[in-house]
């Protein structure tokens, strides 16, 4: 685990020395006959930024060294994430232009002809005009910090309900209806502003849903984060119980703990807190709904997902026993677990219930438009899917993760109401 880190920590320090780099240059090249001395106050700024910078990525990956608390380590790394997102647009620019220069030039090499050298010579000219593009990229790279600060201050607090209808050849008459609230991805953080964090959980409760299913990733790296939020999530009731899965962050994998035992105690610890905030956390395991003389089935697995991500779901533990219900509700937190396992190996599972993405915190939705960059990790990353007679909902998350924002991606409360085919 630490030697990841001291990996990751190298990569981000090398990508922020070379972003200020170029960053510089770019200034210098744009500002040739500016003040001496206001050159020298900006670039004093710059170097700031760049101290500042590799200073929160030491403190990011030795919070627990250092002593740092997490929420303030969340908030200076969602600066970081702010500023080197305002420079992006100035230095691709930069980037762009000097590529395009050495092509030019490398042409005009090859060529060797004096006409060529001299058509290239009048193009290179030409381009020490493209400044003026510097200086709108330049300008250009407030959208991103307006973008960002938007996000911050408001974004991740414009709590959304989504609503869906799913219909259901098989559902019993009994359950023709009933109405299902999802959360996911609360990420339980001291960042966050807790007034502002309980009005999305009021709003869950508004709904009166009859069960509440819970996604995974409760907390971001231990157990003791959950407990400022306790009475919050003590909110959460429904008449057919509050259901709940693990994510990938519940586990204590990303941070170091002083031994095996403290890590497990941990977890322990985060199984012991759903039983205290009243949450069925289901374990590869399966719970029984009945009403009316009829039931169906949910089962719940523990994290499983693609790649480097955690694969302890056992699907096939939480099916065993529960084959004969006319209806079955999985929660796994992770979507990819649909394509993967779900799909081929239980068809007679209806629907699935994830999270995970985020949604990437950032896209954009109009209509039936929908992008984001979490589409290039995951082919189901946010709403309903369906694939014959087997639904998919991935839930776009409650809280955030890294930066401490969300833009054109709102959190995300989800009422979906089964219906008889």
């Amino acid at each position: 685990m630490l030697q990841n880190k001291v990996v990751l920590a190298f990569i981000l320090v090398s990508l922020i020395l070379l972003v200020d780099f170029l960053f510089v240059a770019m200034l210098r090249r744009i500002t040739p006959n500016m003040n001496q001395w206001v050159r020298m106050i900006i670039l004093s700024a710059v170097a700031g930024t760049t101290l500042f910078a590799v200073a929160v990525v030491v403190m990011y990956y030795q919070a627990d060294l250092l002593g740092i608390q997490e929420g303030i380590n969340h908030w200076y790394m969602t600066a970081l994430m702010v500023i080197y997102a305002t420079k992006a647009i100035p230095v691709a620019t930069t980037i762009l232009q000097d590529t395009t220069l050495v092509i030019v030039n490398g042409i005009a090499a090859l060529r060797k002809r004096r006409a060529a050298s001299a058509e290239a010579a009048s193009k290179i000219t030409k381009m020490t005009r493209a400044a003026f593009l510097e200086k709108a990229a330049l300008t250009t790279a407030a959208l991103p910090f307006a973008a960002a600060i938007f996000g911050i201050s408001y974004g991740a607090y414009d709590f959304r309900v989504l609503r869906r209808t799913i219909r259901l050849p098989n559902l019993p008459r009994a359950f023709d209806g009933i109405r299902i609230g999802q959360i996911s991805d609360i990420h339980c953080n001291p960042a966050y502003y807790p007034s502002k964090i309980r009005g999305g959980f009021e709003m869950l409760v508004q709904e009166k849903p009859d069960v509440i299913f819970f996604t995974g990733d409760l907390v971001n790296y231990r157990t003791s984060e959950l407990y400022a939020f306790a009475d919050m999530l003590r909110m959460l009731r429904a008449p057919m119980g509050v259901y709940s899965v693990t994510g990938n962050h519940d586990y204590g994998d990303y941070i170091s703990w002083p031994s095996v035992e403290a890590k497990r105690k941990n977890f322990q610890d985060f199984i012991q807190s759903h039983r205290e905030l009243g949450y069925d956390l289901l374990m590869n395991e399966h719970r029984f709904l009945e009403t009316g003389g009829e039931r169906i089935a949910i089962l719940g697995v523990e994290n499983w997902g693609k790649g480097r991500f955690p694969k302890l779901g056992r699907l096939d533990l939480a099916y065993k026993g529960a084959e004969e219900a006319p209806v079955k509700l999985l929660l796994s937190h992770d979507p990819s677990h649909w394509d993967a396992i779900v799909r081929p190996e239980f068809p007679d599972i209806d629907v699935m219930f994830a999270g995970h993405t985020h949604g990437f915190q950032m896209g954009v939705e109009i209509g039936d438009f929908r992008w984001s960059p979490a589409k290039y990790s995951y082919v189901q990353w946010a709403d309903l899917y369906r694939e014959g007679n087997q639904y998919l909902y991935v839930n776009r998350g409650f809280g955030c993760l890294g930066f401490l924002g969300r833009i054109g991606m709102p959190p995300e409360l989800t009422i979906i109401e089964l219906k008889r085919a």
